[in-house]
């Protein structure tokens, strides 16, 4: 079976690079907010596995990407170890009671809250197209772990990084709980269908290097390996946003096939300076998208430049922006294909 983004994560260099953005469903879309509107919520939305797999399709009927990624949230970990989950209009999401004056031992944990991502991805798995990659995904620890001690986002995390400075044996239990149940829950979606998974670590960038190998490099790493135990042919994609200098370090050390570029790296040091043969995936910055035109034309060429001989999947630096047109998607699609 030819799936061009699977065979590229694996290290099979492809004539066209595959390409998928992230976020690729979401708020961009006019049938992706009729849906929302319609559930009345986002939580609602991605617990709903009917709901929830038709937004995973939609940017694949319209545009006929290589990949599709599961509609979810990084959160849902969060919620099954116990904490409440809520997304406010307007504003961000919502952990409670956050960790910053709770004890993760007096969360009760429940599991079960993860059920309706299963269904949701068996849903999906049976609707794809055959050449069509499906991609699973989850937080990585120290994101995870800021949102679950402070209750929210936040610019540097500046409340989680003391935190884990002041109380290290405290905030060790709260990583190692997220670890276990992040294995756990990769490792059902990669049972129920998902064929590669990424691990999304958007706040790695904010840590000291000590603590970026204590808190990224090290749950990271025994993620891959615990879920490799237990799915040994799965594909992991590490996306750790803001490290600069030490992704090196983090693709050698953490295990995972390929990784993901953040908008900020400058991708020809990348393929100099990353492991050889190893994917990469990026990392077209997301206003340039916005932008169209010139901006858009001159970042695609300058990512597709700079990967002569690697295996590449085409992707942005981060989300796609909400308001980004769907024409400039289009045109992004076009160029990366040849047209």
């Amino acid at each position: 079976m030819n799936k061009p983004l699977l065979a590229a994560l694996k290290g099979v260099r492809q004539s066209v690079p595959p390409i998928w953005l992230m976020r690729q469903a979401g708020r961009y879309l006019p049938e992706y907010r009729a849906l929302r509107a319609e559930k009345g919520g986002f939580l609602a939305l991605a617990t709903d596995p009917v709901a929830a797999a038709e937004v995973t399709m939609q940017p694949i009927r319209r545009f006929g990407f290589d990949g599709a990624i599961l509609f979810s949230d990084i959160l849902m970990v969060p919620w099954a170890l116990g904490q409440d989950l809520t997304f406010g209009p307007g504003e961000g999401p919502r952990l409670a009671p956050p960790l910053i004056d709770a004890q993760l031992e007096a969360l009760a944990r429940v599991p079960e809250r993860l059920e309706p991502v299963y269904a949701t991805v068996a849903r999906v798995a049976a609707m794809l197209p055959a050449e069509t990659s499906f991609l699973g995904f989850a937080g990585s620890p120290w994101t995870v772990a800021t949102y679950m001690v402070a209750g929210q986002g936040s610019r540097d995390q500046s409340e989680t990084r003391a935190f884990a400075y002041r109380e290290p044996a405290g905030f060790g239990a709260i990583i190692d709980a997220i670890v276990a149940t992040t294995i756990d829950y990769l490792a059902r979606q990669i049972e129920s269908g998902v064929e590669a998974v990424q691990l999304f670590d958007s706040w790695a960038g904010s840590l000291s290097p000590d603590q970026f190998e204590r808190w990224v490099i090290a749950p990271n790493a025994a993620i891959v390996a615990g879920l490799r135990a237990r799915c040994p042919d799965a594909c992991i994609i590490g996306f750790p946003k803001g490290i600069g200098g030490k992704l090196p370090a983090y693709a050698r050390e953490t295990g995972v096939d390929a990784i993901g570029l953040d908008e900020t790296v400058d991708p020809g040091w990348a393929d100099a300076a990353l492991p050889q043969g190893m994917a990469v995936q990026g990392n077209l910055d997301p206003l340039a998208l916005l932008a169209g035109g010139d901006a858009l034309e001159a970042g695609i060429d300058r990512v597709l430049a700079a990967f002569p001989d690697r295996p590449h999947v085409f992707n942005l630096g981060h989300g796609i922006g909400q308001h980004t047109p769907i024409a400039h998607v289009e045109r992004l699609i076009a160029r990366v294909r040849g047209g």
